[in-house]
């Protein structure tokens, strides 16, 4: 009788219901769009912005505030949630990759890579081609390159496994990083050297609608191949051996998650930066109200990922106006006592381990 009486506490507030979850994650995502939109350097009353945005549907002639909302503030809110829900769903399959709960997006050296890229394109204007995706285009090429860096290291050494992975993101990260160091201190160019900073904290001011549908398509096709995938990841996170006893195919899956998360993480660092966090604490949150399966971590990772990156874009315009502060900044604010708590709860485990 005590076995269960210890037992049924952990049952009964281990998860909370998944269904009403998603839906209250899918209205406070719409609402909080359209709520956002009345924010920045102006004000604009909430009225105002509902619209602007339903005048576009009806045929109405534009008021004076629809290309403040509809071609600057709706495309930012909407990057801001993919970009948001796509860190999320990377940073929860980079965790079960490696199996390690301090994983996040970037640990492959992906951000690094994109830095060395962007910062290339913006001190010595190579890529000046592409005119103004001339900075998304370097950081794509150089998040793929250091993404191809570890997979060869790794693979090198043996294979991908947790261990080689983590080491080789770890070095090529750092050795990237001094490369881009080195680049801004070569630049004479002080106005480069802060937008080379402003990048890499990350940001989503340059949202087009444009630059949405790419990020946004990626998002939805990988989110949805690693939920069809979820029997699979729940094997992998609970170890190889237990994968492989279930019959998973160990070294299909890792290489199929490690690209599918490099191509993800690449582009979206290539149209936002460098933005910490958010692939770090929202899958634990997610674990801790739902459990550890990947059928519902990833959904719920994803809706909360998009709607806590809205927020923090939106105190980001706020906080300073009419500068804006670099998401990076206010992510790790809010986030670094927000993990904290987070792994403060008792109740919380990660792959069977607390």
């Amino acid at each position: 009788m005590s076995h269960g009486k210890r037992q049924r506490p952990d049952r009964v507030r281990r998860r909370l219901p998944f269904w009403p979850l998603i839906l209250v994650l899918l209205v406070l995502c719409l609402v909080s769009v359209v709520a956002s939109l009345g924010f920045g350097s102006e004000r604009i009353p909430l009225g105002e912005v509902v619209s602007a945005v339903t005048d576009r549907f009806t045929g109405e002639d534009p008021g004076r505030w629809d290309v403040i909302v509809w071609e600057l503030r709706l495309p930012r809110a909407l990057l801001a949630v993919v970009v948001g829900a796509g860190l999320a769903v990377a940073g929860a399959g980079m965790q079960t990759l490696v199996r390690n709960p301090l994983a996040d997006p970037y640990l492959l050296g992906i951000s690094s890579g994109a830095s060395v890229g962007a910062t290339a394109a913006i001190t010595t204007g190579v890529l000046g081609g592409l005119g103004t995706y001339a900075v998304s285009g370097g950081a794509l090429l150089g998040a793929i390159g250091s993404a191809i860096l570890v997979w060869l290291v790794a693979t090198a050494q043996g294979g991908l496994t947790p261990l080689r992975l983590v080491l080789s993101g770890v070095v090529l990260s750092s050795g990237l990083s001094a490369i881009a160091s080195f680049l801004v201190f070569l630049s004479d160019d002080t106005r480069a050297a802060n937008s080379v900073m402003f990048w890499m904290l990350g940001s989503v001011g340059g949202a087009t609608w444009e630059k949405l549908w790419i990020p946004a398509l990626l998002v939805l096709v990988i989110g949805a191949g690693m939920l069809a995938l979820h029997r699979w990841l729940d094997a992998l996170a609970a170890g190889p051996e237990t994968a492989a006893a279930l019959g998973v195919n160990v070294a299909a899956l890792r290489s199929s998650l490690f690209v599918g998360t490099a191509v993800l993480v690449g582009v979206l660092v290539a149209v936002s930066g460098g933005i910490g966090f958010v692939g770090l604490i929202v899958p634990h949150a997610a674990r801790l109200v739902v459990g550890a399966r990947h059928r519902v971590v990833l959904p719920v990772a994803a809706l909360g990922g998009g709607l806590f990156l809205l927020w923090v874009d939106v105190l980001a315009r706020l906080a300073v106006r009419p500068q804006e502060i670099p998401l990076g900044v206010v992510t790790g604010v809010v986030g670094a006592p927000l993990f904290l708590l987070l792994m403060g709860r008792g109740r919380y485990r990660f792959g069977g381990e607390r």
